[in-house]
């Protein structure tokens, strides 16, 4: 519609102020809040739902993959804490390959953990209940910060080229928080984009421009199921085939912590998630397909006869909407050409069908705004094009990003600086030698992880690297060579 009406300007009460605010509660911000609290600045934590974790605890996007290579973990600081802590705190509620398994060959551990024909990597799935419990303990363990559930951040507060604080809405009205640095944490750029140049929602194909609402089905048994379908391959391919005929939509089941317990997965495609007729339509298509899809898994298989609803997220599950347009946009060169940062925050593993999967760079630039200081947007939304986006906006990429994110706006603060010249060799030493985040080119970077990585070149030998290297319009040479490290991504995320 065209039609528009004028909104009467009004005075709006400050509800606190703040060194730090974090806009969004998910897997960035709820990490982004707690590596700032922990470097010693006040913090405020303004999350809509009333919980931490976003698309895990709350979309019950329960598979955090790629957290290895070979048999180093690159990904650790505090994505690997909450694996730590659960398997203290809530036994039997993390499943994955222990991990002094990470980078076995044995036969037995590839079976049970899954090598994708190299070795035993670090793929967890976490059950969602009991990580939404954990991560309001490590908030509650930080007294600086103050925590805001629904709240829904709207708009952000800009005086010139600085933005200075958010306005929120709740069920206390129309208010604001005042902040010397803001994280827009949202995964959908809900802060930045009215206020920076955006990169719309774009559909390539990808995993990104797809929608899910997951749910999860009780009462089978998984071994059982797996044996099965091993024993009967063309069933089994039947079986899946129709579950995706019923539905009408990409669906699947995957293991959980559980025997007798597992989790759909589904895929709509050309869906942006800041798209208010997307997300409604994401929720009645999935929702309208659940009873019939349990009812095809009862008369198929033996080991589901038994199967009922479990629960349904209480969350959709979002992947890609509006971008950031940062000083830094990653590009598949960025993968096929092994490119250093001098301002890397986070050396991760990805599901990059151009190198392969092996780690890479991610710099601080690709969360900073082009033309706007003391705002940052770590997660699903930073600086990459549409295809890159694909490989970065997994939860690992989230946290690692969300926590160096956390240390900048620390750091900034207490040198009295702004984000955008801020002391990176500092961020990075606080990073690396203090909150525990392997990053290259410190002096107590493990040797091995060199050694791994210069084996297989970067993994700029790939065929997709060769396609990005010579040139010319790659995209369709990218999504053609699907890489074992893609897969598990491709079925899970």
């Amino acid at each position: 519609m065209s039609k528009t009406i004028s909104e009467a300007a009004r005075d709006l009460s400050v509800y606190t102020e703040t060194d730090v605010l974090v806009v969004g509660g998910g897997s960035a911000g709820h990490s982004a809040a707690i590596a700032a609290a922990r470097c010693g600045v006040n913090v405020v934590l303004m999350e809509r739902y009333g919980y931490f974790g976003g698309d895990v605890t709350g979309g019950y996007v329960i598979l955090v993959p790629g957290l290895s290579y070979g048999d180093r973990l690159f990904v650790r600081g505090i994505q690997e804490e909450w694996f730590d802590r659960l398997d203290i705190t809530a036994p039997g509620s993390v499943l994955g390959a222990p991990k002094e398994d990470v980078g076995s060959t044995d036969a037995a551990l590839m079976e049970r953990y899954g090598g994708f024909g190299r070795a035993v990597g670090r793929n967890v799935t976490v059950e969602p209940n009991q990580c939404k419990i954990e991560l309001d303990k490590m908030v509650k363990e930080c007294p600086n910060i103050k925590i805001m559930f629904h709240t829904w951040g709207c708009k952000p507060i800009v005086d010139g080229d600085k933005i200075t604080g958010v306005i929120f809405e709740s069920k206390e009205g129309r208010k604001t928080v005042l902040a010397k640095v803001v994280i827009d944490a949202t995964g959908d750029g809900d802060i930045f984009y009215q206020c920076n140049r955006i990169a719309d929602f774009e559909s390539v194909g990808s995993r990104c421009d797809k929608t899910a609402l997951v749910w999860r089905m009780g009462g089978i048994d998984y071994r059982a199921y797996r044996e099965w379908s091993r024993a009967h391959p063309e069933a089994a391919r039947a079986f899946s085939a129709g579950i995706v005929r019923i539905a009408g939509f990409r669906t699947g089941f995957f293991e959980t912590e559980r025997n007798d317990v597992v989790w759909f997965n589904n895929w709509l495609p050309d869906k942006n998630c800041a798209s208010i007729a997307d997300l409604t339509a994401t929720e009645l298509t999935v929702r309208d397909t659940i009873r019939e899809t349990i009812a095809w898994c009862r008369k198929c298989v033996p080991a589901l006869q038994n199967a009922y609803l479990y629960d349904i997220a209480p969350q959709l599950g979002a992947r890609c909407s509006r971008r950031l347009i940062g000083k830094h946009i990653m590009h598949p060169e960025d993968f096929a050409f092994h490119r250093e940062w001098d301002d890397v925050i986070a050396w991760h593993p990805t599901v990059s069908t151009v190198n392969g999967g092996v780690p890479v760079e991610i710099p601080y630039s690709c969360i900073v705004p082009a033309d706007i200081d003391n705002l940052l947007a770590p997660g699903r939304h930073l600086s990459a094009d549409a295809l890159t986006i694909d490989w970065l906006s997994l939860i690992p990429q989230c946290v690692g990003t969300g926590q160096a994110a956390g240390v900048a706006s620390a750091v900034a603060v207490k040198n009295g600086t702004t984000t955008a010249n801020v002391d990176i060799k500092k961020v990075q030493y606080i990073l690396s030698h203090e909150q525990n985040v392997p990053l290259p080119r410190q002096d107590n970077t493990d040797p091995r992880m060199y050694e791994l990585l210069e084996a297989v070149n970067y993994g700029t030998d790939t065929p997709a690297a060769k396609a990005v290297q010579a040139g010319g319009n790659y995209s369709d040479a990218i999504m053609k060579f699907d890489t074992p490290a893609a897969k598990p991504a491709e079925k899970h995320a």
